[in-house]
């Protein structure tokens, strides 16, 4: 409440979403409603097939392996489950690495046979001759319990195996096949990186998979291909875990074994599935969504063994924890949602802390959604969340820009020449008097001020528009408020640029005095800006700036609907090219001596003589230094001036002076090349 006033100020009104949405429909126009919604098609897209496109691919993969190993469940040993390997040591004390030990596992199978195994499944492809061969094949033979023996094709696994070891195989099964004794598919798929998240397809020319092979499973999921429900040991002390599954060394069960001793091992083996493969180093490794991070155990990303990976299929089938897949319609209409959501997200017209509720829930969900989905029964490796984001994103980009658009156009008619740019005392006098912005033109001398960013136009490309939109206003409302604060009236965005005046609509004694500050302090403003660039921004250059003074025709143009106060003539041009040719004089800013003259300020060097680009007339250029001493600024006005008299022993003192002087500073020494090309006066023609 105001100090002697007991009226409340009221809160502005606040306009609603659907609302806001309905004006943007219809004053957008056709053919930005139509960029608009290609935007929110593509944005749809990606929200959409955020697993197939390459670009978001491996995004979305990160993002499983995280869900998969946050909501993986934390199990003690599955007594179902026993894995019974080849280990290293069992290959270094046998001697024999590949094909592997048969001897062995013929002993191993007559003992485990005799325990009253549930199944055993055994993921050693026997596509290669041993001597021990007859052996094995007359244990098999002899199996009572079902035994499943890893089959592999060579048109569904090219890499694994050629056709020689595939003729051999088919041999070798053949003459060990029986009622009990029976091949199983042991194929996994991987996905493109090589890491295994899915159940495989089951090609029809192939026997049942191992985990289906070995254990009933239901008609409904005889080919189910969803992900693979990994499992991680219960939490305990570190060091001090149980293994998922228990795996116990091959050649424990290959000793000779009496009726008493087998009965001291039944325990291990009565009851259980029977997995035995090779647990070997850089053999029969995978990658798993486990593998993306490092065991709090070892220390290590660690790979798991494929019969370690058959054994949580099996688990999995055994559990009945098959997940849930979302149908394809279903997530079409969700990555539609989101995007819909990012784009009224845009368009909230409410309290800051509202807005930013919003997007905190918006955030939270696209980070907790598929967390809480993966653990609750679906399967989300089909699941895009990393495209749902980049679709809210460029849906809150495509509306918010299109709802930016006409916002600015709106406030541009709006406020015509008043309020963002005129000085608070100048609008003050034409609100009085209006006539003093009438339509019709004229001759005014004016303080012409253009500034360039160097560099944003590069900086634009390189982040989002978001982040475009941000440094631009709050950059062109820092200098906004300089030009303000100094009197002068903005002509003009163009861009990063500024275009102002001073002297008209009003003028006042000290308009050169206050171009001049105003120009350097929007320098200085530049700089600041530039270096306090948040991190990961793109760097950018020095903000250029060029005055001059003149003659030009002010006014309101463009008609009664669509009219702007500014102000036409030379001395704008003038202004202009200035600017530009800090770049080429390695300056920051140029005021020419016309200007200067009105500038009331002792720290001008003079920069010499230019022809500026396009123009005929040369100009006088300065440039402020109050970096520089008096005595410093005074040996450069002395150079400048024994050049223009053609006093060529004078000249060369003071140019031998300053080169010793300033050998490091860019604009005095090409000061000094420029001179020492030209003749007494000449000007130097920028290019």
């Amino acid at each position: 409440m105001a100090r002697g006033d007991d009226r409340t100020e009221e809160a502005p009104a606040r306009v609603p979403v659907g609302k806001r949405l309905r004006q943007l429909l219809s004053q957008l126009g056709p053919a930005r409603l139509i960029g608009t919604l290609l935007f929110l098609l593509v944005a749809a897209l990606i929200a959409r097939l955020g697993w197939q496109l390459p670009l978001t691919r491996d995004a979305e993969r990160a993002l499983y392996d995280a869900r998969a190993t946050a909501m993986a469940p934390h199990v003690g040993q599955d007594k179902r489950v026993l894995l019974i390997t080849y280990n290293d040591e069992t290959l270094f004390n046998t001697g024999i690495r590949s094909p592997l030990d048969r001897t062995i596992l013929a002993r191993a199978l007559e003992n485990i046979d005799a325990m009253g195994a549930q199944a055993i499944g055994i993921d050693i492809v026997f596509d290669s001759p041993r001597p021990d061969d007859d052996l094995l094949k007359d244990q098999l033979r002899a199996m009572r319990t079902p035994t499943w023996l890893a089959y592999a094709e060579q048109s569904s696994n090219p890499d694994a195996i050629f056709f020689e070891q595939q003729t051999f195989l088919q041999s070798f099964l053949k003459e060990v096949t029986t009622d009990r004794t029976k091949p199983t598919s042991v194929l996994f798929r991987t996905d493109d990186d090589g890491v295994i998240r899915t159940w495989p397809d089951r090609p029809p020319e192939l026997p049942p998979l191992m985990a289906n092979a070995l254990a009933p499973v239901d008609a409904a999921h005889a080919d189910f291909q969803g992900n693979i429900r990994f499992l991680l040991p219960a939490r305990a002390a570190k060091g001090q875990e149980e293994p998922v599954f228990a795996n116990i060394p091959i050649d424990t069960f290959a000793m000779p074994m009496d009726a008493d001793m087998r009965a001291g091992f039944s325990d291990l083996v009565k009851g259980r599935y029977v997995l035995i493969g090779g647990d070997i180093i850089d053999y029969d490794q995978f990658n798993t969504p486990l593998s993306r991070f490092i065991d709090p155990v070892t220390g290590r990303h660690e790979t798991m063994i494929g019969l370690e990976v058959h054994a949580h299929m099996l688990a999995q089938q055994l559990d009945g924890a098959w997940t849930t897949p979302i149908p394809g319609p279903a997530l079409w209409a969700l990555a539609v949602a989101v995007v819909l959501a990012g784009g009224l997200t845009s368009l909230i017209d409410l309290r800051a802390r509202w807005v930013a509720l919003a997007f905190v829930a918006q955030i939270v969900f696209f980070l907790a959604f598929p967390f809480w989905m993966q653990g609750h029964g679906i399967d989300t490796t089909t699941v895009p969340a990393f495209g749902w984001a980049l679709g809210w994103l460029f849906g809150y980009a495509a509306v918010g820009t299109a709802a930016r658009t006409i916002g600015a156009r709106q406030r541009a008619f709006a406020q015509s020449a008043l309020g963002k740019y005129l000085p608070a005392d100048v609008a003050a006098q034409i609100m009085r008097d209006p006539d003093q912005l009438s339509l019709h033109g004229e001759r005014r001398n004016i303080y012409c001020v253009f500034t360039d960013l160097e560099g944003f136009t590069k900086l634009s490309h390189a982040v989002t528009p978001e982040t475009v939109a941000r440094l631009l206003n709050e950059y062109l409302d820092r200098l906004s408020d300089i030009v303000l604060d100094h009197g002068g009236t903005i002509d003009k965005f163009v861009g990063d640029a500024i275009v102002a005046f001073w002297g008209a609509p009003l003028s006042r004694p000290d308009d050169g005095e206050r171009a001049a500050a105003a120009a350097i302090a929007m320098s200085r403003a530049g700089e600041t800006f530039r270096t306090d660039m948040a991190e990961g921004v793109p760097p950018i250059g020095m903000t250029r700036v060029g005055l001059h003074v003149g003659d030009a025709i002010v006014g309101n143009f463009g008609g009664e609907d669509r009219i702007q106060y500014t102000a036409l003539g030379d001395s704008m041009n003038t202004a202009s090219r200035l600017e530009s040719a800090n770049k080429s004089l390695k300056t920051g800013i140029l005021i020419s001596a016309e200007a200067a003259a009105s500038a009331g300020r002792d720290d001008l060097v003079p920069m010499g003589r230019v022809t500026l680009r396009g123009r005929a007339r040369p100009v006088d250029v300065l440039t402020p230094r109050p970096d520089l001493t008096p005595a410093q600024r005074a040996r450069i006005a002395d150079l400048v001036a024994a050049h223009a008299a053609g006093e060529k022993s004078a000249f060369v003192t003071c140019a031998t002076a300053v080169r010793d002087e300033f050998a490091n500073d860019p604009a005095l020494m090409f000061l000094l090349e420029r001179l020492n090309e030209t003749e007494r006066g000449e000007s130097y023609v920028l290019s």
